[in-house]
């Protein structure tokens, strides 16, 4: 069932989505050769938790971490660990949810490590091309179809695989609510989209196959032929006036 937000409760929404904007942000900004992810987990946490808030992932169906952490070839689902120490040359993928007042703010970014080669930054700039498109899709009167249409065409026709088994989602007092929404599909098909309606939109595209494979820890997820992979994510309220993003910060607020 989708549950529908009034005005008010996606007003109340925005703070959980902006605390989330911000741990992302400065995790982000402490990414760089030597560090551990583990280090990235527990600023994040710590930077939560200092904004009134409580780390979403944190013990989700058993998740041990604050953050996501996925490296390189990783597309979702890292557990942050002191034994994984970032490269010069890496990408990081970094998931963050906050709980405020019991909404869920969710939004993920790929950055890169020190300098990163040149197919990699394309990877990071069509991944990020595929989120804004998504996001700008999620419109009164438009379909989930829409949505996965607007990502799977910038990704194809780069050649780069978008990410089948893992999707976007419904998001509100719960981080996983209905309906599911997926990177890829036809346009004009799907749940008809209506305001009252918010989304965690995030594209995973990879640099080969859109083919994935998990990992014996049952969390990590990756490319099955060992190319990286790229996320991003932002949350997204359906209003009469189209998209309005919650998961940022007042001052680096992007219009659609």
């Amino acid at each position: 069932m989708i549950i529908r937000k009034s005005p008010a409760e996606i007003e109340a929404m925005k703070e959980a989505g902006r605390v989330s904007a911000k741990v992302l942000r400065e995790v982000g900004a402490r990414v760089r050769p030597g560090v551990s992810t583990l280090e990235l987990d527990e600023l994040a946490e710590t930077l939560i938790r200092a904004e009134g808030g409580i780390p979403a992932f944190k013990g989700y169906g058993g998740f041990p971490g604050s953050i996501c952490a996925s490296v390189n070839e990783q597309i979702v689902h890292g557990i942050p660990s002191a034994g994984v120490v970032l490269q010069e040359g890496d990408i990081i993928s970094i998931d963050t949810g906050a709980i405020v007042d019991g909404w869920v703010g969710d939004n993920a970014w790929t950055y890169a490590v020190g300098r990163i080669s040149p197919e990699k930054q394309r990877l990071l700039d069509v991944t990020e091309k595929c989120m804004w498109a998504g996001l700008e899709a999620a419109r009164p009167g438009n379909h989930l179809g829409d949505i996965g249409h607007a990502v799977q065409s910038i990704a194809e026709a780069e050649g780069f695989g978008v990410v089948r088994e893992y999707v976007g989602h419904g998001i509100g007092r719960d981080m996983h609510e209905d309906p599911n929404v997926p990177n890829f599909g036809h346009r004009h098909t799907g749940v008809r989209l209506e305001p009252g309606m918010v989304l965690a939109i995030e594209p995973m595209i990879n640099q080969g196959t859109y083919k994935t494979r998990q990992m014996p820890d049952g969390w990590l997820v990756c490319t099955r032929d060992g190319l990286p992979s790229a996320h991003f994510e932002k949350t997204v309220a359906i209003t009469e006036d189209g998209p309005v993003v919650l998961t940022c910060e007042e001052g680096h607020r992007r219009p659609i």
